[in-house]
């Protein structure tokens, strides 16, 4: 690790990982919503999204095409105390991103014009937030208890401020607050540590310091015992106690994290009301600010519930912890949890990164270490002190959501005009020098990974890939399942049963000995179709040996399914009454025919016929070695991996044939407009999908794909977001995705917007697709294309997670572990004219189905 402090006050964190040949960067500026002016909380937000736009020495259409050729992951957010830039690139493409940031630092492009069309994009991130009802009530929540201080408002802003913000203001803020000498630059990733830090002296050294603005004062009012009710369009409900905590600042702040961590411990009282079917889920989580934080227990009810019971119960448990103390046990399994989890942060360059980040940035320390110190030495006492501190039932603020049904999809008109507020092509732009060679460059990356994969004689399939970032191990595994097609007639829901009945123990060890045994080895582990584990090298036998037991020998015991039955049924019941629920319930509908597996609903009736028998039968059915693959990857010798998965799991045997999980192939289907009543929301969600007959075998795939990075996958560079929210500020965000299986495949699109908007961008999106069927893409679009598809390649090895992802998604799919490569080789090959054909032959925009969430479009 090297730090240095430049001349001009940048300081400089480069800090060294292996893992994969990528680095990420994060400029941590340390102004965020708390320094905006009064009237105006939304301006450091407006400027994070203005740095998009160009600065002096980057126009906006280089920054695009920079971009998409360090392989489209960057991003940014606005916090009250920082604004963060971050990019994760390949590590042979750092000058880019160095150069990127070196230009906005100095300021952003003067056009009053361009700041009016990122308004109408900023404020449909406004409306995607007020659309959520959790958002809405924190920032009930943060006007209650931080009420008078900078902190009474996040850092979104409001629509009203930001139609009086302008373009001068955006920029006078840049001068005032984005100086080298207010910026923190963390850099980690597989670099020379002398040579990236002289890159950034050369790049960020003359930059010149400023002198900063007075940062505000903090004076915060008694919280006052306040109540909340609110309406949500969730399908359950929720219960709340918030409390205001300590803040990073605070020297009780590491004995507040393991309060939070103790409250929250699946082996206390207050998750102890999931498996007595008291709540749908229990937690206590802790938002920390650097003045002040929140604490607050959640727990969840479904429609219907009794909201003033549970909020009784949850106070009566945390009086109780008040008066009994906190067990010392929990106290140093949620110790040992917090010093394990900053190891496991090195399973990711990017999660190292802002791990780092967070530290020094917002934080205040010298590194993640530091908390680690202060975590080791917090002891029971200080715990039960700060506990009864904050933990102040006569000062905390209570809160009830209460689950609103939506009424059924409705049709709409179903055409609206087609609006074009952009031309699809737009020619390419003159680059900077440093950017040409690597925005040119098309060659196929080296897959870095080299897995060990061997088979069981059960016929599980076991890839391990040893790394060494970290003193951990890490096992991710699947169960190849489809339960809508493998679950017995009159049996739908029996898979949701299974998956409660996981978390209550195994054959050997009941709930609590077995959340026991894994606090004591720190390890962090979940059963099921998909499950996993992560534990500390040390304990890598025992932690497989506790993923066996869970996995292999569930309890399921019939007490446990008698109590959570009746439970699970009221969650169904408002499951199918809420808006989500019926938008993909009318998607589905609309794309599939009545016999389609996929159209089978899980009803209270269904969960209630059901007994523990059919759950048993179920899972022995689904549950089988020779569907499953596993991944094992971190500090572990093949050798010794493949022993350990052995022992613990070559015992597992399979009987009978192997089920069917696959869905039928589906027929085209017909065109539909259909609007879900959704009154929470003051912006619609949108989804165009149609069915298609390609396979995933099918090579026109790869057409298909290289064709949809040309539409999105690196923001202003790509055509959707260029034509929808660049040029036409109509969406915040927009995606999409060709998901295609092994049998059948859905073309979708997503997009959220203002009612008024729906059918001008749904005309935006088939004009573009239109484009793609009848034209050939120019050879510049093409070319960035396919850069950012090879880029994606060794980004996609940048974490433990993605590589484990990465292979049991191909392994489903039936594919080689090493298809990107194969597949590079593949785009390279394609021309412009395999593009246009593949869209031809595959995408039917006249035959989208239409469903909409949220107000009816107009």
């Amino acid at each position: 690790m090297r730090r240095e402090t430049l001349t001009n006050g940048l300081q400089v964190i480069i800090v060294r990982s292996p893992l994969a040949p990528v680095v990420t960067t994060m400029v941590n500026y340390k102004v965020g919503s708390d320094m905006t002016p009064p009237g105006f909380p939304g301006t450091a937000h407006a400027l994070e999204h203005m740095m998009f736009r160009g600065s002096p020495g980057l126009s906006g259409d280089q920054l695009a095409d920079v971009t998409a050729a360090l392989g489209g992951d960057f991003n940014a957010d606005t916090q009250q105390a920082v604004t963060q830039y971050f990019f994760t690139t390949p590590a042979e493409d750092l000058d880019l991103a160095l150069h990127v940031e070196a230009e906005r630092m100095q300021g952003i492009v003067s056009d009053e014009q361009l700041w009016e069309k990122e308004r109408g994009a900023i404020e449909q991130e406004v409306a995607q937030d007020l659309s959520n009802p959790e958002y809405v009530f924190y920032t009930q929540l943060i006007q209650v208890m931080f009420k008078g201080s900078p902190y009474e408002h996040d850092a979104l802003g409001t629509r009203p401020s930001f139609e009086k913000t302008t373009d001068a203001d955006l920029r006078k803020f840049h001068a005032d607050w984005y100086r080298p000498n207010n910026a923190i630059l963390v850099i980690v990733g597989d670099v020379s540590l002398d040579q990236t830090l002289n890159q950034v002296k050369s790049l960020f050294g003359n930059i010149p310091a400023g002198t900063l603005p007075p940062r505000p004062n903090f004076t915060f009012e008694p919280v006052k015992s306040e109540r909340l009710n609110l309406e949500t369009d969730l399908p359950y409900g929720m219960a709340v106690i918030a409390f205001r905590f300590p803040g990073f600042d605070s020297p009780d702040y590491a004995a507040a994290q393991v309060l939070g961590d103790v409250l929250s411990s699946r082996r206390g009282e207050l998750y102890g009301l999931v498996p007595e079917g008291k709540a749908v889920f229990a937690s206590f989580s802790y938002d920390t600010l650097p003045k002040a934080g929140l604490g607050y227990a959640a727990v969840g009810f479904p429609a219907g519930g009794d909201a003033e019971a549970l909020l009784r119960q949850l106070q009566g448990i945390l009086g109780a912890a008040l008066t009994n103390g906190l067990p010392e046990d929990l106290v140093e399994a949620a110790k040992r949890r917090e010093v394990a989890s900053v190891e496991f942060q090195k399973n990711s360059v990017s999660g190292l990164a802002m791990e780092w980040s967070d530290a020094v940035a917002i934080e205040g320390r010298s590194s993640p270490e530091d908390d680690v110190i202060a975590i080791k030495r917090v002891t029971t006492a200080d715990v039960n002190r700060v506990a009864r501190q904050f933990l102040d039932l006569a000062h905390a603020v209570t809160a009830i959501l209460t689950p609103q049904p939506s009424g059924k999809a409705v049709s709409t008109k179903s055409f609206g005009g087609s609006e074009s507020f952009a031309p699809t092509q737009t020619k390419g732009v003159k680059l900077p020098d440093w950017a040409v060679s690597a925005v040119n460059r098309l060659d196929v990356p080296k897959l870095t990974v080299n897995p060990f994969v061997t088979n069981l004689a059960n016929g599980l399939k076991l890839i391990i890939q040893p790394e060494s970032v970290s003193d951990t191990v890490c096992v991710f595994g699947r169960v190849k399942n489809k339960p809508k097609v493998e679950m017995q007639k009159g049996k739908e829901g029996v898979d949701q049963a299974l998956d409660h009945l996981f978390s209550f123990g195994t054959k050997s060890l009941d709930r609590l000995a077995f959340e026991k045994a894994l606090d004591e080895i720190a390890a962090t582990e979940s059963a099921g179709a998909d499950f996993s584990l992560q534990v500390l090298t040390s304990d890598f036998d025992r932690g497989v040996e506790l993923l066996a037991d869970n996995e292999l020998s569930p309890a399921l015991p019939e007490k446990a399914f008698t109590a959570i039955q009746p439970e699970l049924a009221a969650e169904v019941a408002g499951e199918l009454e809420s808006p989500g629920y019926r938008t993909s319930r009318a998607l589905e509908t609309a794309l599939f025919p009545p016999v389609d597996p996929i159209r089978r609903e899980t009803t209270p009736a269904t969960i209630n016929a059901l007994s523990i028998q059919d759950v048993a039968a179920y899972y022995q059915f689904a549950f089988r070695p020779d569907l499953t693959t596993m991944v094992v990857i971190g500090k572990v010798t093949p050798e010794h991996a493949a022993a350990v998965v052995a022992k613990y799991f070559g015992a597992w045997k399979a009987s009978g044939p192997r089920p069917n999980t696959q869905y039928p192939p589906a027929p085209t289907n017909a065109p539909a407009v259909l609007n879900v009543p959704d009154a929470s929301r003051v912006q619609d969600k949108v989804t165009l999908a149609h069915t298609m007959g390609l396979k995933r075998t099918n090579d026109d795939y790869y057409a298909l794909d290289l064709g949809n990075h040309v539409l999105g996958g690196a923001f202003y560079a790509t055509r959707f977001y260029r034509d929808l929210r660049k040029n036409a500020g109509l969406v915040y965000f927009v995606s999409s995705e060709f998901q295609v299986g092994l049998t059948r495949g859905i073309y979708e699109v997503n997009y959220a917007c203002d009612p008024p908007n729906v059918f001008k961008a749904r005309g935006i999106v088939l004009r573009d697709l239109e484009e793609m069927r009848t034209n050939n893409v120019p050879d510049e679009e093409l070319h960035q294309a396919k850069v950012l598809l090879l880029r994606k390649i060794p980004l996609s090895e940048a974490s433990f997670q993605q590589i484990s992802d990465g292979w049991l998604s191909r392994s489903e799919l039936e594919l080689p572990l090493d298809e990107p490569a194969r597949a590079a080789r593949r785009y390279l090959k394609l021309s412009a004219a395999d593009v246009r054909a593949a869209f031809e032959r595959w995408v039917r925009p006249a035959d989208f189905v239409q469903v909409s969430q949220g107000p009816a479009p107009k």
